[in-house]
């Protein structure tokens, strides 16, 4: 393990525990872009950083735990309330300023691939990231498996110039890959969208109200992830950043929030189109039971013409019409086939058969 000596000429700060090392996925120092070689411990990887120019730690976690948590926080000066948010993982997309660290958090999504739409269905699955960015540091803590950060880091490492630009740009690399992940999970969504509604409009569709409803339940999760997002970005990008993201940082910065922006105005045409089809199934069902009722009216209709005349020969009476004439059966039995047979005819015509 490489091991550097302060500017002070002190020895480095203690090693971290095992117990602090089970949630660290990656401790890197980076000096002009590029990662030193050896393992590095994060309180050493720190003490390194700030005795060497133009150099960062790049510590990345993956839900950690108060006890894991703790002796980083104190090692990098975090504030316990970002540090409660880190842990607990339960917060709205946020960019908070705690002295000299920003904390930005942000919600990550993935697309899961599913045969068939039911009401069982899962269709997106959210997760979050939350990013300390300091002088000398950028702490990335990752929640769930929605965006995994090794492709980030391999990607910013083969683009020296980019990563020379400190922390902030390995903020930029966090909130583009989730932005792409987000593009990823409307377009799979609109996907979703197409095929239902063909199924709900075609003939003999059998989508139902449930599938429906877990669709529309997956789409308000993901915007949830998705539409706070825009608020600290917009922030990233305007004036009041200077002095804390680079000039060159917020242009990209700025590609992000373009993305954004056009998969929140996805997400709310495939929010509009996801009503329109539950109306239309609606409507659909109400319709269905509508011919059901005419149906039974109807059959309902051509049974009274025989319980009517059950009920008038059931009555014993003594002067019944017809009594003893030895065609009364036959001629009754011809009639009641004949009213049925003729309003079954007209149901038929006008649709209730």
């Amino acid at each position: 393990m490489t091991r550097i000596i302060g500017a002070d000429g002190a020895p480095p700060p203690p090693p971290t525990t095992d117990v602090a090392r089970s949630s660290v996925v990656d401790c890197a120092l980076y000096v002009e872009g590029v990662r030193q070689e050896g393992q590095w411990d994060y309180a050493e990887a720190l003490a390194a950083a700030r005795s060497r120019p133009n150099a960062f730690v790049w510590l990345g976690l993956h839900e950690p735990t108060e006890d894991e948590m703790a002796p980083i926080a104190e090692t990098y000066g975090l504030h316990e309330l970002a540090v409660e948010d880190a842990i607990k993982a339960e917060q709205r997309p946020k960019l908070e300023r705690f002295n000299d660290v920003v904390f930005l958090v942000c919600r990550t999504a993935r697309y899961l691939e599913h045969a068939r739409l039911t009401e069982h269905s899962e269709v997106v699955e959210t997760g979050q990231v939350l990013i300390f960015i300091g002088p000398a540091f950028v702490i990335t803590v990752r929640h769930g498996n929605a965006s995994k950060l090794s492709p980030v880091r391999a990607d910013l490492e083969a683009r020296q110039e980019l990563l020379a630009q400190g922390p902030w740009a390995v903020a930029y690399a966090v909130t583009d890959r989730i932005v792409d992940h987000y593009i990823e999970v409307a377009d799979g969504i609109e996907d979703d969208l197409d095929a239902l509604e063909e199924d709900v409009f075609a003939r003999a569709g059998t989508s139902s109200i449930q599938s429906i409803y877990q669709l529309k339940r997956e789409l308000v999760e993901f915007r949830r992830a998705v539409v706070p997002f825009q608020r600290p970005l917009l922030t990233l990008t305007s004036d009041a950043s200077r002095g804390t993201v680079p000039k060159e940082i917020r242009r990209y910065f700025r590609d992000v929030q373009d993305h954004l922006s056009r998969t929140i105005e996805q997400v709310t045409a495939n929010d509009d189109l996801l009503n329109s089809i539950l109306q239309a199934r609606l409507a659909q069902v109400s319709v269905d039971q509508n011919n059901d009722m005419r149906k039974i009216a109807a059959w309902a209709a051509i049974a009274t013409v025989w319980t009517a005349a059950a009920g008038i020969y059931g009555m014993n009476f003594k002067f019944m019409p017809e009594l003893e004439w030895r065609y009364s059966y036959p001629i009754l039995l011809t009639l009641l086939v004949t009213t049925s047979a003729t309003l079954y005819r007209l149901f038929r015509r006008n649709g209730w058969l």
